[in-house]
């Protein structure tokens, strides 16, 4: 993958996760704080926990911080997978956002 291919798909995931946020502040009582400063996301919920999510382009990875842990995502040509067998990006975020607001939360690509 070139540096190009990444940044398009990367950028893609960093709109996609805040479009979902949105989503969530629009249609549930979740109310998640998002703000981007560049290629790094941080969802901030009520209870002041967060999940940082940040592009690591020398890598052409992308990195995830929740209160799980730490995981690292790569794109397969199909979808942001863990290099550690943790599973997919969107399907991650979903069980750790949950966890962390209190809501059900379904983020989407």
């Amino acid at each position: 993958m070139t540096d190009l291919e990444f940044m398009d798909h990367a950028e893609q995931l960093l709109l996609a996760v805040e479009r979902s946020c949105d989503r969530f502040n629009d249609t549930t009582d979740a109310d998640v704080d998002s703000q981007r400063s560049g290629g790094m996301v941080t969802l901030t919920f009520p209870n002041r926990s967060q999940i940082v999510i940040n592009l690591q382009k020398p890598l052409h990875e992308v990195w995830m911080a929740a209160q799980s842990g730490g995981y690292h995502f790569r794109f397969d040509g199909f979808a942001w997978q863990d290099t550690k067998g943790a599973g997919e990006f969107f399907s991650r975020l979903t069980d750790d956002a949950t966890r962390q607001s209190g809501f059900p939360l379904g983020f989407v690509a």
